[in-house]
């Protein structure tokens, strides 16, 4: 598999991890979009939102969890939460991730 978050958890790649818990990994996007861009990710891989199954719901469900951890830890209050789902969407990385965002203005629509 040549899945650069896969690499990233199996060390092979580096990252600025900011989050561990079971399961779960977060780490600073190297190409933020906001002061604070963190990717939240999960330890199996799941190409896209459209392959998971009802099994991985828990997992969905600790994925959201750890972006309210990671803003409490950052003293965050307002952040904005993005999945994309495949290329035309803007998903660049074939592995689940959720887009934590903080520490700007957003604006709506997102674009």
């Amino acid at each position: 598999m040549d899945c650069i978050f896969c690499k990233i958890l199996k060390g092979e790649i580096k990252a600025d991890f900011v989050f561990k818990e079971e399961g779960i990994f977060a780490f600073k996007d190297i190409n933020p979009q906001a002061p604070h861009h963190i990717l939240i990710i999960p330890e199996k891989h799941i190409a896209t939102i459209n392959d998971l199954n009802d099994e991985d719901a828990l997992i969905m469900g600790k994925m959201l969890l750890a972006a309210k951890k990671i803003a409490k830890k950052l003293g965050i209050q307002s952040y904005r939460l993005v999945f994309n789902c495949n290329a035309d969407a803007g998903q660049e990385v074939f592995h689940i991730h959720l887009h934590f965002l903080a520490g700007r203005k957003f604006t709506w629509p997102p674009g």
